[in-house]
């Protein structure tokens, strides 16, 4: 009695794992359109071009010896163990090509490479090119980088291993490559996901460990330090309640993002709201680059569809399930619809 006690539970154990591991095959490769990624590979060639024509003026102040951060100073707060142009510099001394011509050439490459990555024109190559260029410019100026180069950086990055190229490319209209669902798309749009999740519900939570976001503080500091200040806020101050209160806001979308941002019931809130946020980031402390970028994650990640069409799978069930397995739940089990 006790041995066929034990064989049951056993039994029943062996469903459940079982469950788990294709709970989590089809969350992590249940074939996937590239659609989320083709729009997150066109929304960040889009920004970090508008970001190069805004920086183009001040090209060789930010990158050569002679710029602002000059000679050894310049060298001191430059990343000496990653690429950067000062290597090219002295790889082409010998044949005559100057610094100033190799910054040209470094940023007409990395443009060259984010209108490629853009239109999807061998579009890994380009991701490859653009993200070596953009790591070798980020850490010649080292001292002005911040977090959209890192996060643009990290996402170039990924766009060299993910099929991005399978929708709204070139690429794909020349059949280069093919446009049907494969579990490395899903895989793929699983990581950034993560990645963002883990961003938000890390950062709010270093949020929420001081009282600036509690109080208000850190709204205040934002809108009214000289170099974020782009309007007159100073009327904050006779409503401290409202900069209190834009603070728990930020708190909730940054710390709720990794929780609420899955169920289809909140997520198109929470898309809207991360975006806003985002959106007032640019407007009002004048971060446009950032703001955008941000804002085109979450979109891409969450708000495009990613389920093949005519896709049927119940909530739920694991692909190939048994019938009787359909209706059972799913402990990895998230809401189809967009952006799943």
């Amino acid at each position: 009695m006790n041995g066929q006690a034990i064989d049951l539970r056993a039994t029943a154990a062996g469903r459940g794992l079982t469950r788990v591991l294709r709970s989590i095959e089809r969350f992590a490769f249940a074939p996937a359109s590239a659609a989320p990624l083709a729009a997150l590979r066109v929304g960040l060639a889009a920004v970090l071009l508008l970001q190069a024509a805004l920086v183009a003026p001040a090209l060789y102040e930010l990158y050569g010896r002679s710029g602002i951060l000059q000679g050894p100073l310049r060298d001191m707060f430059a990343r000496t163990e990653l690429p950067r142009i000062g290597w090219a510099v002295a790889l082409l001394a010998p044949l005559g090509v100057g610094e100033d011509s190799v910054i040209l050439g470094t940023g007409v490459i990395y443009v060259l490479a984010l209108a490629a990555l853009l239109v999807g024109w061998w579009t890994r190559t380009a991701a490859v090119v653009a993200w070596l260029t953009h790591l070798m410019l980020m850490m010649t100026a080292n001292s002005t980088v911040y977090g959209a180069d890192s996060f643009a950086n990290i996402f170039l990055f990924y766009l060299i291993w993910m099929p991005s190229a399978a929708a709204f490319s070139l690429d794909r209209r020349l059949g280069r490559v093919e446009g049907a669902p494969t579990p490395g798309a899903r895989l793929g749009l699983r990581v950034v996901q993560l990645h963002l999740c883990i961003a938000y519900l890390t950062g709010g939570l270093g949020k929420a460990v001081g009282e600036q976001w509690w109080n208000g503080e850190a709204i205040w500091r934002s809108v009214m330090l000289p170099e974020y200040r782009q309007l007159d806020f100073s009327w904050l101050a006779s409503h401290p309640w409202l900069a209190a209160a834009m603070g728990w806001t930020v708190l909730l979308v940054e710390i709720g993002y990794a929780f609420l941002i899955w169920p289809r019931r909140t997520r198109r809130a929470w898309v809207v709201a991360t975006v806003a946020m985002h959106a007032g980031i640019a407007l009002f402390m004048g971060l446009l680059v950032f703001g955008a970028i941000m804002a085109v994650f979450t979109i891409a990640a969450f708000a495009v569809p990613s389920e093949p069409p005519g896709a049927t799978a119940v909530a739920g069930a694991a692909p190939g399930a048994r019938p009787e397995e359909r209706g059972r739940s799913d402990p990895l089990a998230v809401d189809e619809g967009e952006g799943s």
